[in-house]
């Protein structure tokens, strides 16, 4: 049997979609209602003669990465594990929530999975754990550095690796796979995907940086390889194409049928909004739109190779174009 965490997101719903192709036994873990909702739409989209029995092949648990107790019995039984829960946030307030659910949620699975025998874990890291600088391209051997601008999230992501690493160390033999900006199926209002409903309502700006995106359909596959190959105790970063933001906006905004942002925003610009945004919310107790973090990556220029994973499983991966498609097809109210 297989258990997966994190199946409501972006990359678990297209996961969960992928290895119900068959009859292989899946248990998957959740936390809410709406979210598992939202997925047996994504299954009827796709799927329209099968997508409900699909979905219904599925062991449903509610729970919690961070419930040890729980976590043990759900995993009791399974053979392999795809680890893709994660909390993503940028907000500083957020930074000891970060650690408890990245580190301290992946070191849960780890150990359970150590103490159970797990045949092999997958874990879902991201780019952001590899780190790198805008003047050299970045693959697997990039040495981490924590920088001033590194984010908590990155911080997070980092250590949970470490987790995994440390299980490695212990007898588990896992995988890692590094993620870049996952577009794919889902609700426009949940993580990269509201770029595409900001786009929707329209902006004439354009941030200057660069960075890459990656079909979601391209991560579900190769994570799945990866777990049926013998290759183990390895990291693969998984990256569709590099871009800047101008070029990724301007595909979004044609393929919606609505103008494209014309003018690229200044950097003086957004570091006053932050701060206009940052003391207004001290009134409102609301989260600002911006913080530092948005606006480092925003502005940063990392390039990433994908030779690695293209190497070891004759991978190639969908365009731009076509990932900017799928995920327009995929939108779930």
């Amino acid at each position: 049997m297989i258990f997966v965490t994190g199946g409501t997101g972006v990359l678990g719903s297209q996961l969960l979609f992928d290895l119900t192709q068959d009859d292989t036994p899946i248990r998957a873990l959740y936390r809410s209602d709406s979210k598992r909702q939202q997925l047996l739409t994504f299954f009827q989209l796709f799927d329209p003669k099968n997508g409900t029995k699909r979905f219904n092949q599925i062991d449903w648990v509610q729970g919690d990465v961070l419930d040890v107790v729980s976590l043990e019995e759900f995993m009791t039984g399974c053979t392999h594990v795809y680890h893709c829960a994660a909390l993503v946030s940028f907000h500083k307030r957020d930074f000891s929530q970060l650690i408890k659910v990245n580190r301290g949620g992946t070191a849960n699975v780890v150990n359970v999975a150590l103490g159970l025998d797990i045949k092999k874990l997958c874990y879902v890291s991201s780019n952001a754990a590899i780190g790198g600088t805008q003047k050299e391209i970045v693959t697997e051997k990039t040495t981490w550095k924590n920088t001033p601008t590194t984010s908590g999230y990155a911080i997070s992501k980092y250590s949970a690796e470490k987790e995994v690493w440390r299980g490695i160390e212990e007898g588990l033999d896992a995988v890692i796979v590094n993620p870049c900006v996952v577009l794919g199926a889902g609700n426009w209002n949940d993580s990269s995907l509201t770029l595409l409903r900001t786009l929707e309502k329209g902006t004439r700006y354009y941030p200057p940086g660069k960075n890459a995106t990656v079909d979601a359909r391209d991560v579900s596959r190769i994570m799945i390889k990866l777990m049926q190959s013998d290759i183990k105790n390895e990291r693969f970063l998984c990256i569709g194409t590099n871009h800047s933001f101008k070029t990724l906006m301007e595909e979004v905004a044609r393929q919606l049928g609505v103008q494209a942002p014309k003018k690229p925003v200044k950097r003086w610009v957004v570091s006053i909004a932050r701060r206009f945004l940052g003391f207004i919310s001290f009134f409102t107790r609301k989260r600002p739109a911006i913080t530092k973090e948005t606006v480092n990556s925003l502005f940063s220029e990392r390039t990433y190779s994908n030779e690695k994973v293209k190497n070891a499983l004759n991978e190639s991966f969908y365009s731009l174009k076509e990932s900017v498609a799928f995920a327009i097809k995929g939108r779930i109210r």
